[in-house]
């Protein structure tokens, strides 16, 4: 089964609340990096970390399928 395929086979639902979490986190790091006013060097790092993890997260969550599809 190839990537593309398997990205848009049925998720299960815990992953599909997973994948809603790190898109959540995707947004808060959005938010915090290109935010116009001057912020701590510590919560511009945070915000780089959260893209970098809700990203993954994402990706991850949703390449599970449900049951032997593969």
């Amino acid at each position: 089964m190839n990537y593309i395929k398997r990205i848009s086979t049925k998720t299960p639902k815990f992953f599909r609340d997973f994948r809603n979490i790190g898109l959540i986190l995707l947004a808060i790091g959005g938010t915090l990096v290109a935010s116009d006013y001057e912020l701590p060097v510590f919560l511009s790092r945070l915000g780089e970390y959260l893209i970098i993890g809700g990203t993954v997260i994402t990706a991850v969550a949703q390449a599970v399928v449900e049951g032997n599809e593969i």
